[in-house]
């Protein structure tokens, strides 16, 4: 009876550190994923996943991390993150569930430019590493010292150092309005997974509203304000979809069919 009554407390203290474990993790969103089935694995709600990591919709990306309880947020509200090779501001944003526009907020950025070694706040209560404000400051002394003087000569100007410019970014794109050609597709077209390529499942959310991009044109995750169609998030891409072309999600396969092909006006809001 003693070895029994032992194994059965021993069994509740497991269960009860391995439901610890569970409340506190941290989710990487995987391909398919929805908020939906992540709140059924952790047993939360959708709603209570959105106010954690401050969504505003129910859209995810692959990679994407997410906390799972308030607590575990709390653990690691100061954290920064080192710049790599390659990265970007809509790429780290994807990584800590967070947007472009409150990484550049929290690092005091006046564009997207970033470069690799550059530390960066990913939560609010973080700060920019010291020798990032220190390189600012260094740059701001060194442009207004003035020139040495040559003997028998007059002082030659400053060299300014023109930083170079990258591709249109999603910041500087917020606004821009454009006329495009527009086809229409729906989820269960022959050979489709119904998940477009940022990872938002199509059959399990048929009321959203998404369009398929070329992301040298449209950069992926934008809003788009689409005419007829309304507010859209550019969450897919196509082989077809090059330049100026959309492709418009539709749920419904002959409304699809029926819209074929047209000239709309579209406008990037963010």
């Amino acid at each position: 009876m003693r070895r029994k009554i032992f194994a059965l407390i021993a069994g509740v203290a497991l269960v009860g550190f391995f439901s610890g474990k569970v409340s506190a993790a941290t989710h990487v969103v995987q391909q398919g994923d929805s908020l939906w089935s992540i709140s059924q694995n952790y047993g939360t709600s959708v709603n209570q996943l959105k106010a954690i990591n401050n969504l505003n919709g129910d859209l995810i990306y692959p990679n994407q991390q997410l906390h799972i309880s308030a607590e575990e947020k709390t653990e690691s509200q100061d954290q920064l993150y080192k710049v790599a090779e390659g990265d970007s501001l809509w790429k780290i944003g994807n990584k800590y569930g967070v947007s472009v526009a409150d990484l550049k907020a929290w690092n005091n950025l006046s564009s997207d430019i970033i470069h690799p070694g550059q530390s960066l706040a990913v939560s609010k209560g973080a700060a920019p590493a010291p020798e990032q404000k220190q390189a600012t400051n260094s740059q701001a002394v060194q442009q207004n010292k003035p020139a040495p003087k040559a003997p028998a000569a007059k002082p030659a100007p400053a060299p300014v150092q023109k930083e170079a410019q990258p591709a249109t970014t999603g910041s500087e794109a917020s606004g821009k309005e454009m006329t495009v050609t527009a086809t229409a597709y729906t989820a269960y077209c022959n050979g489709c997974s119904g998940v477009t390529a940022t990872g938002i499942d199509l059959r399990s959310n048929p009321g959203m509203k998404v369009i398929a991009v070329d992301p040298s044109v449209i950069p992926l995750g934008s809003k788009v304000y689409v005419e007829g169609y309304g507010t859209a998030i550019a969450g897919d891409t196509g082989g077809a979809i090059k330049g100026n072309k959309i492709d418009i999600f539709m749920p419904d396969k002959n409304a699809a069919t029926q819209f074929g092909r047209k000239t709309v006006k579209i406008k990037l809001l963010h």
